[in-house]
């Protein structure tokens, strides 16, 4: 039995209605300034523009901006808004004034356009884009490079509203003289056909002319005025507005509302909650094909939206979502989830009462042609089949066979056998009348069968509670945790055109291809929900009905695993979904022959068409409305020049995309200070701290309501001012400053070392001095006088007597001794500035040796002779002596040199031979008992002297030694440097002991 209503008000069409708008309204609390709305523009930026009683309104779909209260005339009721094709906005306030918006600065032109004028009363665009306005009753002008030409000559009349056919005709709606319009320069009159003569609006559309007046609208077709055959609806309303849309749809406002006209008729839009009729002063659509409405009492917005949703809240007889089914003549059929079977196909609606289907709940709806396959909660497997008209059934039970009476899937394959999976007891397959039940024991992987699915090959595919199963040739095979699924239920199946079969779980989509399962694991978040329900459209896209969200994703990208956020896009509410939360049920997702798809949610049942849901739409234009810096907000107008003592600088900017702003987002890069751009954000500031002095740029780009980043971005050219410690001067300045400090710190410490070196040095000397004479004094002089007495004694020997020859002998070497003495105290003891300098000491070395053999000796100089510290005199001479005493003594050499350099940096000595070598083992350490490599490297490390030994057998040796300048040479400098430092830290001169 079928109970079929026709002609239902709600019932599905191909034809939006008007009820299935998203509408949108905005008053106080949303910001909306407040009072009626008598005009609507857009300019080129994006920004819509609103004239309201309080004044013209910005509005960017988030913030109302009411503009200029300082000037009067824009403060008070603006009564019109045009743009023209240069972006210019055109403002008509009350006061009959014009103001021209251009470049965020408006400009009076009322005198421009003439002195002695009485206002503008009218104005439109004309057919070239440019501006027209009606000047009082003086005529129409027009605007045209800064001067205002006069088109129309003067009617008498006053006009107030304006048009312009494709005709070149100018149509001027006067206040209470009718309709006048121009014709090959003359201006005729168009009263007698009218329903009125005040002319409130004109709508031109090529060489037609619709004209609301207060009595109805007309109709002027090219040739004739003519009222007969409209609507009965218009026929003495009072029309306000008119606006034409993209789809050839025309809006009328009314005094009682707004009203659609298209090939279907009038369609009123109905106030909710049975409020009264409020008039329609301007409607505008803009370039997103919003359609933006003004009234007596504030702003709407009506727009499409992919989705149309059918819920008991619209439509009595709709029911909460179910399984549904779409078959091949277009009929919708319905299980909903509190009972019972309904279709719909066009504007019939009918319920299936059959085998009480009407009182049962239906788990799963499958078919083929006139014919359905239903799997109900109590009463089994039923077959209905639809023949001239009327329905017949047949039902399987547990008594006929069937697995068990709750079937919660039901598949039927391309030879006709069924398939009916049961909640807990396994699948029944139902081939030629014969009932054969598989389950868990015969290799299926769970008695609870969640969905079914014949792919291309013919193999039949079974989600269970435990993983999923395969059937084909006779054979089971069962993927689970080891081949890869995810663990637990797997909720729905669904094969693409490619031949791939994807797998519904509730940890998300896993994929079955050529036998392999595939988890897709780096996905967005939105991906890792339970997946209840997959389609594809003819794109290819993938649409899923997981538990929370219904998604478009592009199916490519998810098998190649290169899928990112911006390649899966969320519906909801603001695409006219009701509900986004899925079911738990067989097929709650079908797509009919024309290519949308129905979902079945909590919401009720929603169908989408793909094409209306595309991502290339009307791309957001993004603006950079403000700049901070410490809540100082600074003119954009101006080059942009920031104190560096400005610590939070905040940029404020618009993304215009008017469908739905909330869904706008923003990306953001500072040049010279961000490396990459910034991840999407829904926030319309960005803030820098402590940025560094210097030239920055500030770029923003933004996403439209569907997601694209398609947009143009802004950007802002700014510089940070340094302070003075930031310059480059002051750094340098500052770093000169503190290489003097460092130098000067420097000359100070190596003062401070001198000194202390020099104390240590006449310390040195003084001890010296006074060990020399303790020995003259003492040893010496003891020396002296035994030999003096030795010398009595020996004259007094005969000069035979055998003890002569010794007596003469120990005086000799008493002798040796006493001169080595000497030379020793002589060592020890200062020379004055009389005293030979080291050239001529080094010189006179051969002189003082006893050998007789020939040696090539050479002293060479280089530099010029500085004075030297007397103890570094005397030290360098020792050591210099000591090298070359053992170069004469022991390395049997035909040559020996010694250079000595006075450079600017060190004082360096050099003895060079070209004799047998030194052995490395007494090179390192010294021949035992011998003290004269070991004393000359101690004396070197007592001054601050380096000293290097070089030597190879058979190869000569060298000496070298180097005494830093600051040490060695006693220059002027240094002693100004002394007489100054002594002024800080004076003290008594030491006193040379010798006699």
């Amino acid at each position: 039995m079928i109970v079929c209503f026709a002609g239902l008000v709600q019932a599905l069409q191909p034809d939006r209605a008007m009820s299935e708008y998203v509408r949108d309204r905005w008053d106080a609390q949303k910001g909306f300034p407040g009072g009626p709305v008598y005009a609507i523009a857009q300019t080129p930026d994006g920004y819509l523009w609103l004239g309201t009683e309080k004044g013209l309104v910005r509005f960017d779909g988030i913030t109302f901006q009411l503009f200029d209260h300082t000037n009067s005339d824009l403060s008070g009721p603006i009564m019109d808004l045009i743009t023209d094709a240069q972006g210019n906005l055109w403002v008509r306030p009350q006061s009959r004034n014009l103001f021209r918006y251009l470049n965020g600065k408006f400009q009076d032109v009322i005198r421009e356009l003439d002195r002695k004028t009485t206002g503008i009363t009218a104005m439109c665009r004309a057919l070239n884009g440019k501006a027209l306005f009606s000047v009082g009753t003086a005529g129409v002008n027009t605007y045209d490079g800064g001067k205002f030409p006069q088109l129309v000559p003067s009617a008498n009349v006053l006009v107030i509203s304006l048009a312009q056919t494709s005709d070149s005709r100018v149509w001027m709606g006067t206040r209470d003289a009718g309709l006048y319009y121009t014709n090959e320069g003359r201006i005729s009159a168009a009263t007698k056909e009218l329903p009125d003569t005040k002319i409130n609006t004109l709508l031109p559309i090529d060489q037609e002319l619709w004209i609301g007046t207060d009595n109805g609208l007309a109709h002027w077709n090219g040739r004739e005025f003519s009222t007969a055959g409209l609507p009965a609806p218009l026929e003495h309303v009072q029309v306000l507005s008119l606006v034409r849309d993209a789809d050839a749809n025309i809006w009328i406002g009314s005094a009682k509302g707004l009203l659609r006209m298209n090939a279907d008729g009038i369609s009123v839009l109905e106030e909710s909650g049975n409020g009264s009729p409020k008039g329609i002063n301007a409607i505008f659509e803009d370039r997103e094909r919003n359609l933006w409405i003004g009234s007596s009492e504030g702003i709407e917005r009506l727009r499409d939206s992919p989705f149309i949703t059918y819920s008991a809240s619209k439509d009595p007889t709709s029911a909460p979502g179910g399984t549904i089914y779409v078959d091949d003549h277009g009929r919708k059929w319905l299980a909903p989830s509190d009972g019972g079977l309904r279709w719909e196909k066009g504007q019939q609606v009918g319920y299936v009462k059959n085998d009480s289907l009407d009182r049962d709940v239906l788990y799963s709806l499958t078919g083929n042609q006139d014919e359905l396959w239903i799997g109900r909660q109590r009463g089994g497997l039923t077959h209905l089949v639809i023949k001239d008209g009327n329905v017949s059934t047949q039902t399987y039970t547990e008594s006929s066979g069937l697995a068990q009476n709750t079937i919660y899937a039901v598949a039927q394959s391309r030879d006709g056998t069924v398939w009916a999976g049961s909640i807990n007891r396994g699948v029944t397959k139902l081939k030629d009348g014969k009932l054969t039940t598989y389950t868990a024991a015969d290799g299926l992987a769970s008695n609870q069968v969640t969905s079914i699915l014949e792919s291309s090959d013919g193999t039949m595919w079974f989600a269970t509670s435990n993983g999923l199963s395969s059937f084909s040739q006779g054979h089971w095979k069962t993927y689970g945790g080891l081949a890869g699924l995810p663990p637990g239920r797997v909720n729905c199946l669904f094969e693409d055109s490619k031949g791939v079969v994807w797998i519904g779980t509730d940890y998300g989509t896993a994929i079955l291809s050529a036998g392999q399962v595939q988890v897709t694991r780096d996905v967005p978040g939105a991906l890792h929900e339970p997946v209840l329900g997959i389609a594809a459209d003819r794109d290819g896209s993938l649409w899923l009905a997981t538990s929370n969200q219904i998604l478009r994703v592009d199916r490519d990208k998810l098998l190649d695993g290169t899928i990112s956020e911006a390649d899966v896009r969320e519906f909801g509410p603001a695409d006219g979904l009701q509900s986004v939360e899925g079911l738990k049920r067989d097929r709650t997702i079908r797509v009919d022959p024309a290519g949308r798809i129905w979902f079945s949610t909590y919401g009720g049942l929603s169908v989408v068409d793909p094409n209306q849901a595309r991502d290339d739409t009307v791309p957001a234009l993004v603006h950079i409305e403000g700049v901070t810096a410490d809540d100082n907000v600074l003119d954009l107008q101006l080059p942009i020049r920031i104190q560096g003592a400005r610590k939070r600088i905040t940029f404020s900017y618009a993304g215009l995309s008017l469908a739905i702003p909330e869904r706008v987002r923003f990306r953001y890069k500072l040049d010279n200070y961000d490396q990459n751009w910034s991840e999407p954000v829904a926030t319309r500031e960005a803030p820098y701290t402590n940025l560094g002095p210097g030239s920055y740029r500030f770029r923003v780009m933004a996403s439209n309501s569907a997601g694209a980043w398609k947009g143009p971005e802004a950007s802002i050219l700014f510089e940070i001012k340094p302070f003075f410690w930031q310059t480059w001067w002051f750094r340098v300045a500052l770093l000169t400053a503190f290489a003097l400090a460092m130098i000067l710190l420097y000359r100070l410490r190596l003062l401070q070392l001198t000194k202390q070196m020099n104390m240590r040095f006449e310390e040195r000397l003084a001890e010296r001095t006074r060990i020399a004479q303790d020995l003259h004094d003492t040893l010496l002089q003891g020396f002296l006088s035994a030999s003096m007495q030795l010398h009595v004694a020996a004259r007094q020997l005969p000069a035979d007597s055998p003890a002569k020859p010794r007596v003469t002998r120990v005086l000799e070497l008493m002798g040796q001794v006493i001169e080595e003495g000497r030379t020793t105290l002589k060592g020890l003891r200062s020379t004055d500035s009389s005293s030979r300098d080291l050239v001529q000491s080094f010189s006179a070395i051969q002189a003082e040796l006893p050998e007789r053999r020939h040696i090539d000796y050479r002293v060479t100089v280089e530099g010029q002779s500085l004075p030297l510290h007397p103890v570094i005199r005397d030290e360098v001479f020792h050591i210099g002596r000591e090298a070359l005493l053992n170069a004469f003594r022991h390395s049997q050499a035909k040559t020996i040199e010694l250079e000595l350099e006075y450079g600017q940096k060190q004082l360096r000595v050099l003895v060079r031979d070209d004799g047998r070598g030194i052995d490395p083992q007494m090179l390192h350490s010294g021949r035992e008992g011998h003290w004269g490599i070991s004393g000359m490297r101690e004396r070197a490390e007592e001054i601050g002297a380096g000293l290097k030994l070089w030597s190879r057998e058979g190869a000569g040796t060298e000496v070298e030694l180097s005494i830093p300048a600051r040490i060695a040479y006693v220059s002027d400098s240094s002693r100004r440097g002394r007489r100054w430092w002594s002024k800080l830290y004076p003290h008594r001169p030491h006193q040379d002991g010798r006699k």
